[in-house]
């Protein structure tokens, strides 16, 4: 993939100069800098990646060259510039789709640079859906999608190699962090029904009063608060693929509609009795023995057959000896061009007091260690002593819920709202983030 075009358009020069210098660190990035609306549109047709947009410009609105941008690009990342803090002005660049509103001030620079790279990170995702979606024909190798050259890997590739072939349900268990969602999306994205939707639910993440209508939808009037009819997960999947994590949490009534769904293949919406077949493939993950579950009375023994299919096993970090080294080469390598920090490498102790640690948080506990080793390191290389266990194991902890990032970032800025009292002026400089990235998730409804 080729450099990615990042178009600043600022007319203060001073700014401007400072903003593409910055951002002009990274070699992957072309920068290109434009004083007025008007020579910008000139090289809209360029189709950037990422634009920086001030919203004070001397011929041009930046809300009229947003509207612009959104309309004929609409894959472009715009996030808007402003000297002054207005709420207004926020939540309406927002809402004509700003990937976000920056106050610029002293420490702008460095949160523009990780807000253009988070944004053209988002971007080339896109492209590489489009591009997986637009030839159903290529297959994923899976040890390019999936990191790891160790033996437990290997076997956990030929079974998702075979799962991929066939229309068969995939049940995935492992520890948690060992990357199961990441396996089940290898399979989908490897099979014929690529084009099609992969949806993914969590059920421990919703309340047994809930888990249902998320599900297999509702109809206006079904219950107290359905002002809308709304589609369910199942629906939402329809020809494509439904990834039903952690579903040993499942209640038992639950578990007995979802085994009327997956025997007729067909679902009801709560408040309807229109039918609506199903055509699509389950993929289910848990890091309970469900065969334990089922001898305990808490999982229907018929849905655990139904849902056994092919096994596909996690294997926990601990067990995939040097693939915990090429891992912790990619969080260093990524977490520093994220945050434009010159490259680090491993030392030799550093990298023998990691292969000797059990990580019982798996992957997403490495990826931790190794951002924080980053910054602790004061040179090009990180040490021994730069490698951080955290031996209460909050890490663990944390994680063992299965929520996912942006799920923990809501609950942090939530507790911290709580704590000052709701002033999000004082909780954005303790957490080092944008107010407009809290005034965002406000009105999105994630806080």
């Amino acid at each position: 993939m080729g450099k990615s075009k990042v178009f600043i358009v600022e007319d203060d020069i001073m700014y401007s100069k400072m903003l593409s210098h910055k951002l002009s660190m990274d070699p992957d990035f072309d920068v290109e800098v434009f004083n007025d609306g008007a020579s910008f549109l000139k090289r809209l047709h360029l189709n950037p990646s990422v634009v920086t947009l001030d919203h004070s410009l001397p011929d041009i609105s930046g809300l009229e060259l947003l509207k612009k941008i959104k309309k004929d690009y609409p894959n472009v990342n715009v996030v808007v510039l402003s000297a002054q803090e207005d709420v207004s002005i926020a939540v309406e660049m927002l809402k004509h789709g700003a990937y976000d509103y920056i106050i610029k001030d002293t420490g702008s620079l460095d949160k523009i640079w990780q807000l253009v790279h988070h944004a053209d990170e988002k971007r080339n995702l896109q492209q590489e859906l489009e591009l997986l979606t637009n030839e159903i024909t290529a297959k994923y190798n899976f040890q390019e999608y999936i990191k790891g050259s160790s033996a437990p890997m290997q076997k956990v590739f030929s079974l998702l190699e075979k799962s991929a072939r066939a229309n068969i349900t995939v049940s995935i268990t492992g520890e948690t962090g060992t990357g199961k969602e990441l396996a089940a999306k290898a399979i989908h994205f490897n099979s014929d029904r690529l084009k099609k939707p992969f949806i993914a639910i969590n059920v421990a993440a919703i309340p047994k009063e809930l888990i249902e209508s998320e599900l297999f939808g509702y109809e206006k009037g079904a219950f107290t608060g359905a002002d809308q009819p709304k589609a369910g997960k199942f629906e939402e999947a329809n020809k494509g693929t439904i990834f039903l994590d952690e579903i040993g949490e499942m209640d038992i009534s639950t578990q007995s509609k979802l085994l009327r769904a997956l025997q007729e293949r067909e679902i009801t919406r709560l408040g309807s009795n229109k039918i609506i077949p199903l055509d699509l493939r389950v993929i289910v993950a848990t890091h309970r023995d469900l065969l334990h579950e089922v001898k305990e009375g808490r999982f229907r023994e018929d849905l655990y057959y139904r849902l056994l299919g092919i096994s596909v096993e996690m294997p926990p970090l601990r067990d995939r000896g040097n693939d915990i080294i090429l891992l912790s080469k990619i969080f260093v390598n990524d977490f520093c061009k994220m945050n434009g920090i010159q490259r680090k490498n491993l030392s030799q102790d550093a990298i023998n007091k990691l292969l000797k640690y059990q990580f019982p948080g798996n992957i997403r506990e490495l990826k931790s260690i190794a951002e924080i080793a980053v910054v602790m390191s004061d040179s090009d290389n990180i040490e021994e002593e730069d490698i951080k266990f955290n031996q209460r194991n909050h890490v663990n902890d944390l994680i063992t819920e299965g929520l996912t990032l942006e799920e923990y970032d809501s609950r942090i800025i939530k507790w911290y709202l709580n704590e000052y009292n709701n002033n999000v002026i004082i909780v954005a400089k303790k957490l080092d983030i944008g107010k407009s990235t809290i005034y965002r998730m406000i009105k999105e409804g994630k806080i």
